[in-house]
């Protein structure tokens, strides 16, 4: 996490900015034409309001047992009693009875049928009873608006009929169409029609009688309405029994006309109970549908076939097929789950243009068996070509009849196993952008009637569960194969991110000696680097390892860790200062809070191996460029992070690196320590997000204040370990002035770095301590940062442990170096180092003599090696430890400040 980020004082304040705009807002106008960018204006702009999403509005009916309990017997089907049991009216029933009395008997009598076979059969019996007909025939209305029809499966049905004997299945039931023959005629008029002889009526049909032998003398025909005078209906009775002349009477119209007033209100709601009975039942086959279509998306076959199956379980039809076109399956999915933008989904103009890359069948008498088509077979599919005109126009099609469709030539299409396309719907399969990716077929219903209106309106809603299905299928394939990909990829990271194996052997033979051993100040907060080369950091970190024997306490093999230290190395960008310097001085002054600054009584061993692993990792990738600016450019880790990106991207990585072959230093720790350890680590890793110290700070103080002592526990460790890492992550502002001038220095230059991007590349001012141009105005930054973030952190741990006093004075000090810095100006940096060396500036600590300082030489360009160490411990005990390479600085550089990098 870079150090300085918080711009210093400022003379003017957002106080006399707002004064100045309320009194001259005709200045902010004239700016904003001047100086706003697009997307500034953009955002000014006054937005709709989000469209208000309300919840749909259901009818709030209350519950009825009564109803409850039919419909769960309808759906159990425990009301399907055998026909022959089903209790009728007799004559002996009646023979008491007056006219009014039989007539409300007989109306009690259908009252409560709710089965239209069953309610039919009444009243046609009860009809032949109040009106002495010999028998009758039934008709209920069907078909579509522009093609209705009667069907009857109750005919010539008499006062004697059992109901199991005269009901006929559908293929055996009578149709006659609207406006054909006495009982169509009725229907289109909704008038009633009485024959006395139906010999001399040009329109009875003397055929039926020829074959059946029966004499048909007179007929009465009536329509049965709906409250809203349409026909649901047509009820014809035929020979009247106690009549000379079987003629029917206008007091017989007058009771049949009465009575079919209550017959139509029968038929309705029988009729509407089953049609609900049948919407439950479909909606449960669409969940089932649903269900099954978000849970089977590995196998594009098997999904199909649970669409298929549950389609003939929707509409019972003898066939099923589903066609997708070439370019859906060959279309590529990008990361937002979108085909990509060369595909010709949608543009099709013709049926020529469109190819069928895959198709299936599937049978109702073998739904066991999907049956995939080949090219071959689907090029010559009339079936297909029809499906063709269906996905251009995105339309769907009900073909009544292929035979009378002058559409498809007059003729059912065969296919080479025999079977015949009668009747047929077809509807598109759309995506998720309303394209076509295909289309689905229904044949033959098994009926044999055609499909209706009400199929139509079903298949609608299934095939939106079918696009669904199939697109996300598409999804799980391409979302497999990525990946698929992406393990390959990992492993070839994984491979490359890992360090070179010459390090690591030079590593582990290395003599690494304890840090008490190891004359180069790891217990001392003012301990510089700059004198060690990379390898010698290595070593310096195993020497930090050594002292809390993690080898030994957590059986860490030494190879592991060796490994795993030059893994994370590597893993460091060549970035100006969030490198492996940084980390490395990050993880020493852990080091030396817990052992010189005495906090280490607040951890165990576990805490503190976890501890110095995350600061070590706290930055890992770091891309020299802060979370603000992550978000800015839209990166792909402010999209995976929504907070915190870069902290989450460093603890993601150091993921990565312990998953990486032989890099797990936590592999031998049980399952719940290795879980607790992880924890620790991702806490103090995000923990080192300056926006979220702020929130902990304050809640660090006030235990502070408290004079709370205990902190090996609970919320207070937690807190405790935040306010930790983010005192080791600047800890540079409390080293001695020359370290942290050049600290300074880097990160400055880092930041200006990124200023530069924004200029130039995103058009944008950057703020202060990113704007080059403003880089003479860093003491003022500086006594900023300190006073904003520094100072109270500090504070606090002196009044914690006297022991970390060392970086409260360090930090003061170098505060009131900077202010007076700010006084003489930064072209005079020299002259405060000789005030500092002589003693003017009053310093409360300085650098002990065995931290040995190279102030005096040039810094090399980032990622460049350091010049060569005067003090060197800890060499490898073989004597081809190969060292690095040592190239000197440009000669640019010699020109430049011996105390620091002029800026």
């Amino acid at each position: 996490m870079a150090a300085e980020e918080v711009e210093g004082p400022s003379r003017v304040n957002s106080d006399t900015v707002q004064t100045f705009l309320n009194k001259n807002p005709e200045y902010v106008e004239k700016w904003l034409k001047m100086n706003a960018t697009p997307d500034l204006m953009s955002k000014l702009a006054p937005k709709k309001p989000p469209a208000k999403i309300e919840a749909p509005k259901f009818l709030n009916v209350a519950k009825n047992v009564v109803t409850n309990k039919l419909l769960k017997t309808f759906l159990d089907g425990t009301d399907q009693k055998s026909l022959s049991d089903v209790k009728v009216m007799e004559s002996s029933d009646l023979k008491d009875m007056r006219g009014e009395e039989v007539f409300m008997q007989l109306v009690r009598d259908i009252a409560c049928e709710l089965n239209v076979d069953v309610l039919c059969h009444k009243i046609l019996r009860n009809v032949s009873l109040l009106t002495h007909s010999d028998r009758g025939s039934l008709f209920l209305s069907r078909g579509t608006t522009d093609n209705k029809f009667l069907v009857s499966k109750l005919f010539d049905v008499t006062k004697f009929s059992n109901l199991k004997e005269c009901l006929h299945d559908d293929e055996k039931a009578i149709k006659i169409p609207y406006g054909k023959g006495i009982a169509g005629h009725v229907a289109q008029t909704k008038e009633y029609i009485n024959i006395p002889e139906a010999y001399d009526d040009p329109r009875f049909n003397k055929e039926i009688d020829a074959k059946t032998g029966y004499r048909t003398h007179s007929i009465l025909c009536m329509p049965i309405l709906t409250a809203d005078c349409e026909v649901i209906g047509v009820a014809q009775i035929i020979n009247k029994t106690n009549s000379d002349n079987h003629a029917f009477t206008p007091e017989d119209i007058k009771i049949f006309e009465k009575y079919l007033i209550f017959c139509g209100i029968g038929i309705t709601n029988a009729q509407l109970f089953e049609m609900s009975v049948k919407e439950y039942q479909r909606n449960q086959l669409l969940l089932t549908l649903a269900r099954g279509v978000f849970e089977e998306q590995s196998n594009l076959e098997r999904l199909c076939q649970k669409i298929m199956v549950n389609a003939q379980g929707i509409v019972q039809c003898e066939r099923c097929s589903i066609y997708l076109l070439q370019d859906f399956i060959d279309a590529k999915v990008n990361d937002n789950g979108e085909t990509s933008a060369d595909t010709k989904l949608g543009t099709y103009t013709s049926p020529n243009d469109v190819v069928f890359g895959k198709a299936f069948d599937l049978f109702a008498t073998d739904t066991e068996n999907l049956v995939g088509l080949s090219k071959a077979d689907i090029a010559k599919s009339k079936n297909a070509d029809l499906g063709k005109g269906v996905v251009v126009n995105k339309k769907l099609v009900n073909v009544i009849d292929l035979e009378m469709d002058p559409r498809y030539g007059k003729a059912y299409f065969v296919d080479e196993s025999g079977f015949k396309t009668k009747s047929l719907m077809c509807m598109p399969i759309v995506d998720n952008k309303c394209r076509a990716i295909g289309c689905t077929q229904l044949i033959n219903k098994k009926n044999q009637q055609p499909f209706t209106e009400n199929d139509e309106n079903i298949m609608e809603a299934f095939s939106i569960f079918t696009g669904l299905g199939i697109h996300n299928c598409q999804m799980y394939e391409s979302v497999s194969k990525l990946m698929a990909k992406q393990r390959v990829a990992l492993e070839v990271l994984s491979y490359h991110a890992g360090p070179p194996v010459e390090e690591v052997s030079s590593l582990v033979e290395a003599e690494i000696k304890k840090p008490k051993e190891y004359d180069v100040g790891l217990y001392h907060f003012d301990f510089d680097e700059f004198f060690m080369d990379e390898f010698e950091t290595l070593c310096a970190t195993m020497c930090m390892f050594k002292e809390l024997d993690v080898v030994n306490k957590f059986n860490v093999p030494y190879d592991v860790i060796c490994r795993w230290v030059c893994s994370v190395k590597k893993n460091y960008r060549i970035v100006t200062y969030h490198n492996w310097r940084h980390a490395f001085n990050v993880a020493q002054t852990m080091f030396t809070i817990l052992f010189t600054g005495g906090l280490s009584k607040f951890f165990n061993d576990l805490d503190m191996f976890a501890l110095i692993a995350a600061c070590l990792c706290h930055d890992l990738d770091h891309r020299g460029t802060n979370n603000t600016f992550q978000v800015k450019v839209d990166s792909p880790l402010a999209a995976l992070y929504s907070t915190s990106v870069m902290e989450h991207h460093h603890f993601d990585h150091c993921i990565m690196i312990l998953n990486s072959e032989g890099n797990n230093i936590f592999g031998s720790l049980p399952a719940d320590k290795y879980k607790a350890v992880l924890k620790i680590v991702e806490h103090a890793i995000i923990s080192t997000d300056l926006a979220l110290y702020f929130g902990k700070r304050g809640s660090f103080k006030a235990l502070i204040d408290n004079g709370e002592k205990d902190f090996s526990s609970g919320a207070n460790k937690e807190i405790l370990k935040a306010m930790m890492m983010t005192s080791c992550d600047v800890a540079a502002i409390c080293k001695p002035w020359e370290i942290q001038f050049r600290t300074a220095d880097l990160v400055s230059a880092e930041f200006f770095e990124q200023g530069d991007i924004e200029k130039t590349q995103l058009g944008e001012a950057p703020i202060a301590m990113m704007d080059r141009e403003k880089k003479t105005d860093l003491p003022k930054m500086q006594m900023g940062f300190i006073d904003a973030i520094c100072t109270p952190v500090y504070d606090l741990f002196a009044k914690l442990d006297p022991k970390m006093k060392h970086l409260y004075n360090g930090v003061m000090d170098n505060r009131a170096n900077w202010e007076r810095l700010s006084e003489i100006g930064m072209e005079n940096v020299e002259q405060l180092s000789e005030e500092i060396n002589s003693g003017k500036m009053g310093q409360k600590r300085s650098t002990p003599q065995k931290v040995v300082s190279r102030l005096s030489d040039p810094i090399p360009e980032p990622g460049l090696p350091r010049p060569p160490p005067q003090v060197i411990t800890g060499k490898p005990s073989h004597p081809n430890k190969s060292k690095p390479n040592k190239t000197k600085p440009p000669p640019s550089e010699k020109k430049k400040s011996k105390t620091c990098i002029v800026l």
